[in-house]
């Protein structure tokens, strides 16, 4: 049964594949059974009765131009079945009795309703419908209601009605297939632009936490180097802040890049992402770099959702570290978090000499992270220098949860961070 079943698979394909000479096989056997049927008689009593008659030449020839024509039946199905229908209705005008060669019609008939769309297949069936019975049963030897001449109208009805069932279910058939390969597509692209928008955020949190991080070990560096040999103990706080910078760095970025690890790989850092309730650290770190930050908070008691949270972090950190890199010295900071309605607002000011000129090498990428994070939220961000001088950079970042969050790590100590 196996065997059987692959050469079925086999040459059905082959079929598929060529489809003419399925097409030329097809007209072979319609005209065998035309043939064959020409030599039947049908006996009322005891059923067909073969050789009691003989097909005349022309009946022959009738047949033979029939079949002929089922060749092209898939390129010209309508024409075919005009050639075919035409071919039957003139057996039955010049022979009695006719021979049947309205089976090539009935196979025309079903090759236009699964070619074509349902108005020509109901145009084209009662046409052929009612042209073939009428002539069957107007010209005929029989009387009308014989089942000669009702065999024909049922014969050329049900081909109809066959080929339009064929025909829906192939576009039923070929709509699920498209169904399903768009959502295949739509899968694979939808996975692109998740796997684009990670490697986007990742790349972020990377240069926040680099710029940020190395800005101070750089400040801190320049000032043990300064006092090494005056101040000794001057030097030696300093170089306590960069090991504890250089400490957070490392950490920050473990736990950044553990999120690239495979399933298989050792387990990433739990630690919580950095956000408000952290600012105080945050705001030290800059303290204690010689930059004099004032910060204000409102509504300390209500935490932002995680998303919005980790962003008006990120977004401190790198204003400050703009203004420690680029404000010159003597420079002060101010920070401010207001909820407003449904929207957190997120400002950084600075009385400096503004951020400069952009680095040849196409810096400014702090402020390109900062305007997507906060576009990512659905939010807004102006960044530019003040009037007077100074830089300003003030972000609104939409709450899309008004109600309380669980308590949560970064959240629970927010009036604490904001202080």
């Amino acid at each position: 049964m196996t065997t059987l079943g692959t050469g079925l698979v086999r040459a059905r394909r082959w079929l598929r594949g060529h489809p003419l000479a399925f097409d030329g096989g097809l007209a072979v056997a319609v005209l065998v059974c035309m043939i064959c049927a020409s030599f039947a008689e049908p006996d009322p009593g005891h059923g067909p009765v073969l050789g009691a008659r003989t097909p005349g030449a022309a009946s022959v020839l009738l047949m033979v131009l029939a079949a002929a024509a089922l060749v092209l039946r898939r390129r010209r199905p309508v024409a075919v079945l005009a050639v075919t229908g035409l071919l039957s209705a003139v057996e039955f005008l010049l022979m009695d009795p006719p021979a049947p060669v309205v089976m090539s019609a009935v196979v025309a008939l079903f090759a236009v309703a699964a070619g074509t769309d349902r108005p020509t297949t109901w145009r084209a069936a009662l046409l052929t419908m009612g042209v073939l019975t009428v002539a069957a049963m107007v010209v005929g030897s029989t009387p009308w209601y014989s089942q000669e001449n009702l065999g024909v109208l049922a014969w050329t009805g049900l081909a109809g009605a066959a080929g339009d069932a064929v025909r829906s279910r192939r576009a039923f058939i070929d709509a699920i297939r498209e169904r399903a390969e768009r959502a295949e597509r739509t899968r694979d692209e939808e996975a692109r632009r998740r796997v684009a928008e990670e490697r986007l955020r990742i790349a972020r949190d990377l240069h926040d936490v680099v710029a940020h991080h190395i800005a101070l070990v750089n400040v801190q560096a320049g000032v043990a180097a300064h006092v090494m040999d005056k101040r000794p103990d001057q030097a030696k706080e300093a170089l306590a802040h960069v090991r504890e910078a250089s400490r957070s760095a490392l950490n920050e970025l473990r736990a950044t890049v553990g999120l690239l690890r495979q399933s298989g790989d050792p387990e990433a850092p739990t630690e919580p992402a950095p956000g408000l309730a952290v600012l105080g650290s945050l705001i030290d770190t800059f303290r204690n770099a010689g930059l004099p930050v004032e910060v204000a908070c409102t509504d300390p008691d209500s935490p932002l959702p995680a998303a919005v949270d980790l962003a008006a972090y990120r977004i401190i950190q790198e204003a400050l570290t703009n203004v420690r890199k680029h404000a010159g010295a003597g420079a002060k900071a101010e920070v401010s978090v207001v909820r407003v309605g449904g929207t957190a607002e997120v400002t950084v000011l600075d009385n400096g000499r503004g951020a400069g000129p952009a680095p040849a090498d196409g810096g400014r990428h702090g402020l390109i992270g900062m305007r997507e994070r906060v576009t990512a939220l659905g939010g807004t961000l102006t960044a530019g220098p003040r009037y007077g001088g100074g830089f300003r950079v003030h972000a609104i970042l939409p709450v899309t949860s008004r109600t309380r969050e669980p308590d949560r790590p970064g959240t629970a100590g927010i009036r604490g961070g904001c202080a």
